[in-house]
């Protein structure tokens, strides 16, 4: 078999079996001798095996390989030298540069330019509906045979490491594949130079390809090893100007000419998503690259029936552009400008219609990008957190992208682990949570849809709910311990005289705004006071639309300077026409200090930019007040003079869920208690009526009245939720599972002892 022959049959297998039987019929699969350590290292598990912990996210090591051969050809080819002067300092100069995309935002091309692009990368899924084989090709650059071993299958060079406008710079080389290729880890690498590029390598005209399998420990060895193909310790070649790699019309996988760049294939692929490419897939892989430099076609070749084989893959942020009037709630997406230990960040905040954020994201609710690509991400259930941020209502509905592109090095380190598919655990992540709480929990268009979300999802159930209340608050006052133990807390609003929310005054801005001033006026002689342990806030009137300063077209920018222009954290918040300014105060300050600000926003639509001035005194700090010797309040005396009654128990607001309401709450047959905090008005309790145990012990006792098990379960539900939140609430501590989520939780395992419990309990009698 000659090497062209062997090449184009492993390209076009799609098992594990296919590609060993074949390598076995050669006579390589069995000896040894053929085979080299990945990265020249015996040891390269410990490192291969450290990448990213999902399929998904490990392919798209694999595209963001691709757009850097893309981006790197294009260099070449006009003979810059990549990490030099004259080569382009970032992504997106080098994507207007290279491709004519104005800002380096793919929104500011038509989608028939995106197609055109997309035909320079693309994904091609072959072989099994349960054990698809993906092929990642791309006309890049593309590697000639002698350079393969220290480009595709090298660790821990320095290839991309001083190149501004790649994103590669671990050299890992996408290496977090391989453990999602089947059980043997099989991965096919075919690669040709550009010819277009100049290079005096003797092999520049030849393919080279070779194979990448895991072996397991032997010979007490501790942990596996990767190795890959090459006989005489050489990559195998052909001389051919082309092969048939590229996919030709459904189903044909192999039909059109390839003249140059790069094939990768993994075989029997463990991606839990089995449906067509460009369903599941396409929307996972854009979520994971919210703002992509380059287009990809994503192919579909299994024996699929549908109307559809393909789609252009340009980011989550093009998909919610252009679908934003049908998917989004009016006035966002919301811009924010984020300022944390020097690093500045651009935030988008959207906030889905209900219903319409499952076709956009899974489990994210902050994603943080680089460049276009997710490097971690924190769980919607940040929007839970309860006394920090308390955005239950719409925690599944909130998307939060933000853009850490201009973090400097170290910065980028101390954030993101060097897989970049997760966040790293330290101080700076920590300050860029405790910002994004403060600026959610706060910002305005969000509290209004909360507030109109509440209303929406119990308005009709007020005049069931009422009756529960109420004999909840007899059961209670009849139990002193009972009493004791929740009489405490905030008073509750009564729901019931519920008020018309309705929505503010419409606003209407503008693309570019025609006015950008200074709320009030804060002068030499009439400064905004701001203690010296506080953050100040200053707002702005403008008429510019809610994402003027984050949008990918033609944004806004914001810059706050000081008269040392030293360090600052602050975050602009634009909602409504209200740009609300929150700043520290600069590091170094006394009392007394008087300290002028600068404001400057530029807009490319005007020929003077927007400037203005304020001045910040700096006044004594602000003591929080004494809570207290931490000493147990003691009970009112008989007479009740002792202290003060409360006017009202700590009573939630409750409402019975039935099994068609189930998807609506997130419930299952198992689930029992669903509690969010309703701000004002205290706490809203779901209790799930259509509980597997408790219609089971309902059917099962057939002496008891259904109607009083039915209460038995849920006033015994709300009380231990009752009792829960206290006990977490008295902990004093937010972590990244919300308390909510916790009750859910135990309240889950108590459920199938709940009626039982009380039944026999009730039946005991003291003994005579």
């Amino acid at each position: 078999m000659g090497n062209k022959e062997l090449c184009l049959k492993l390209a076009k297998a799609d098992s594990e079996k296919e590609v060993v039987q074949i390598l076995k019929d050669t006579g390589y699969w069995d000896n040894p001798d053929v085979w080299q350590y990945y990265g020249n290292n015996e040891n390269n598990f410990a490192t291969i095996g450290n990448q990213q912990s999902s399929a998904d996210s490990a392919l798209v090591e694999k595209i963001v390989n691709s757009v850097d051969a893309l981006l790197m050809k294009e260099c070449l080819k006009r003979g810059l030298e990549p990490d030099g002067e004259k080569a382009p300092q970032s992504i997106e100069k080098a994507q207007d540069e290279f491709f004519k995309i104005p800002e380096g935002v793919l929104t500011n091309i038509t989608p028939t330019r995106r197609s055109e692009l997309a035909e320079n990368m693309m994904i091609v899924a072959t072989g099994s509906k349960s054990k698809p084989s993906y092929s990642i090709i791309d006309k890049g650059e593309g590697q000639t045979p002698k350079m393969i071993p220290n480009t595709f299958l090298s660790l821990t060079k320095s290839n991309k490491l001083r190149i501004p406008f790649v994103q590669g710079k671990f050299n890992m080389g996408g290496t977090g594949s391989l453990r999602f290729s089947g059980e043997k880890n099989l991965q096919l690498i075919i690669s040709k130079r550009c010819p277009e590029i100049a290079d005096d390598d003797e092999t520049v005209n030849h393919w080279g390809f070779t194979l990448i399998r895991r072996e397991d420990p032997s010979d007490n060895m501790k942990s596996s090893t990767y190795k890959y193909l090459a006989p005489n310790n050489e990559i195998l070649t052909i001389d051919s100007d082309s092969l048939p790699l590229l996919p030709g019309d459904f189903p044909n996988a192999y039909e059109k000419k390839l003249q140059y760049g790069s094939l990768v294939k993994l075989y029997e692929y463990k991606m839990s998503m089995k449906s067509l490419i460009n369903f599941d897939l396409y929307r996972r892989l854009s979520v994971l690259l919210p703002k992509i430099a380059l287009p990809v076609f994503l192919k579909e070749r299994r024996a699929y029936k549908g109307d559809s084989f393909q789609s252009v893959l340009s980011g989550l942020s093009v998909r919610l552009e252009q679908n934003k009037a049908n998917i989004l709630e009016e006035g966002f997406p919301s811009s924010l400008i984020l300022n944390v230990a020097g690093q500045e960040m651009n935030v988008d905040i959207y906030a889905f219609k209900k219903d319409k954020s499952k076709q956009y994201k899974k489990n994210e609710g902050i994603i943080f990008t680089i460049n276009g690509q997710s490097h971690g991400y924190i769980s919607y259930n940040f929007f839970n957190r309860t006394q920090k941020v308390g955005m239950n209502y719409l925690a599944k509905d909130i998307l939060i992208i933000v853009d850490c592109s201009k973090f400097d090095g170290r910065s980028r380190e101390d954030l993101f682990m060097n897989s970049r598919d997760r966040l790293s655990e330290g101080a700076l992540k920590n300050k860029i949570e405790r910002a994004l709480e403060k600026i959610v929990k706060d910002h305005q268009g969000l509290r209004e849809l909360k507030a109109r979300r509440r209303q929406e999802d119990i308005g009709e159930k007020i005049s069931d709910a009422k009756p529960l209340a109420e004999i909840l608050e007899s059961v209670i006052k009849k139990s002193p311990t009972l009493s004791n133990l929740l009489i405490s807390g905030r008073r509750i609003t009564n729901p019931f005289n519920m008020t018309n929310i309705g929505t503010a005054n419409e606003f209407e801005g503008k693309e570019h705004p025609t006015f950008f001033n200074l709320k009030k006026n804060f002068s030499e002689t009439k400064p905004k006071g701001c203690p010296i342990n506080q953050k100040f806030r200053i707002q702005f009137e403008t008429d510019a639309n809610n994402d003027y300063f984050t949008r990918d077209n033609d944004p806004g920018h914001f810059k706050l300077f000081d008269l040392d222009d030293s360090f600052k954290d602050f975050n602009l918040n634009l909602w409504n026409g209200i740009a609300t300014l929150n700043c520290e105060l600069p590091p170094g300050v006394n009392l007394g200090d008087l300290i002028e600000y600068a404001v400057e926003i530029k807009d490319s639509h005007r020929v003077d930019d927007f400037k203005m001035k304020f001045f910040v005194k700096v006044e004594p700090p602000i003591t929080k007040k004494n809570a207290g010797n931490g000493q147990r309040v003691k009970p009112p005396g008989k007479n009740g003079n002792d202290r003060k009654k409360p006017s009202a128990l700590n009573l939630p607001n409750i409402w019975e869920v039935k099994k068609d309401e189930w998807e609506k709450h997130n419930f299952d047959g198992q689930s029992a208690l669903l509690v969010k905090d309703s701000g004002e008005e205290g706490y809203d309790f779901y209790v799930n009526m259509s509980n597997v145990y408790c219609l089971s012990e309902i059917k099962s006792r057939t002496k008891n009245d259904p109607e009083i098990l039915k209460a038995q379960y849920k006033f015994g539900m709300v009380l231990i939720g009752l009792s829960l939140i206290k006990s977490f609430e008295d902990e004093n501590k937010e972590d990244d599972e919300p308390i909510f989520t916790k009750i859910s939780s135990i309240t889950k395992g108590i459920a199938p002892m709940i009626i039982p419990m009380i039944t026999a309990l009730g039946d005991l009698e003291p003994s005579k």
